[in-house]
């Protein structure tokens, strides 16, 4: 998922495929270097908050450490796409630092001190990767981009084909993506759950677009708005019983992401001078609040 599916994913621009991929791999591998380490950090900083007299513990190089690694590169990634096309390797390696940090702060503090349950990271990694992304945006003269960029900051028949391997690989490896962290018969739950989410959102768009676009199909929202189902679905994946709830869950963020890329952002573009590339508002913002939403609705019922 981090390498090819956000990578590929992010080629569709014409003019920007080869840095987009090319940063995508760097800032990657960066970030998962500096998030184990802050990850250890932060969290036994945490455990100080329960127990003052908490023994500080040697950061571990374990599998699970590796999985929460690759989690804060995804944040990063995320927020990487609403700034695609628009800044330097450096100036991207410096967002990623700094997102990385205050990462690892925000997943100590939802984890282990307000134990919000987010398997799959629908709040901790989504929501707050689009949002910083957003934030970023704010500093990178939207309006410029807006208008100097219009011609660049689009796709063509071979950029968007290409895309479309990202998108295929953020669907087959998502449901692993989400059970990750899972144990047990819960990893089974969380796979199906997510697939069955993403393959209803996956539906749901192409009808949206066939609706909005008189017939045809746009490519912006196939590429992304088909995978929002996995957003949506991770925080409660593997805690959702029911398959029903899971397919319920995934049409609607589907039908809600498709309508986002296909009526808020050029309402926002136009309006709030909001430039946002990848369209990350729509594709992990809106789709993370869902997801916090439906794990707040399950966790309560569970409980």
């Amino acid at each position: 998922m981090i390498f090819v599916g956000f990578g590929f994913l992010m080629v569709f621009l014409k003019n920007n495929s080869l840095c987009s991929v090319g940063f995508n791999y760097l800032i990657a591998c960066w970030a998962i270097q500096i998030a184990i380490l802050f990850t250890g950090f932060w969290h036994n900083i945490a455990e100080f908050y329960f127990d003052p007299d908490h023994e500080w513990k040697k950061i571990e190089l374990t599998v699970k450490y590796m999985i929460l690694g690759d989690f804060a590169a995804g944040a990063v990634l995320i927020s990487f796409g609403a700034i695609l096309g628009k800044v330097s390797l450096f100036q991207l390696w410096a967002m990623a630092t700094l997102e990385v940090f205050f990462y690892c702060i925000n997943e100590a503090i939802v984890v282990e001190i307000f134990k919000i349950y987010d398997i799959g990271g629908s709040i901790v990694i989504h929501t707050f990767g689009a949002f910083f992304g957003l934030s970023v945006c704010l500093f990178y003269q939207a309006d410029d981009a807006i208008k100097d960029r219009a011609q660049l900051n689009i796709g063509n028949y071979l950029s968007d084909l290409v895309s479309m391997i990202g998108t295929l690989f953020l669907y087959a490896y998502w449901p692993s993506f989400n059970a990750a962290l899972g144990s047990g018969t819960y990893i089974q739950r969380a796979t199906i759950n997510t697939y069955l989410a993403i393959a209803c959102s996956c539906t749901a768009s192409i009808v949206v677009s066939k609706l909005v676009h008189h017939g045809k199909l746009n490519m912006e929202i196939v590429l992304n708005a088909s995978v929002s189902g996995g957003v949506a679905i991770g925080s409660a994946a593997d805690i959702i019983v029911s398959p029903c709830g899971a397919m319920i869950a995934g049409f609607i963020t589907g039908c809600i992401s498709a309508c986002g890329f296909a009526f808020l952002s050029p309402f926002v573009k136009k309006h709030l001078v909001l430039h946002d590339t990848c369209g990350v508002f729509n594709l992990h913002a809106i789709p993370g609040v869902i997801g916090a939403l439906i794990s707040a609705i399950v966790a309560s019922r569970v409980g």
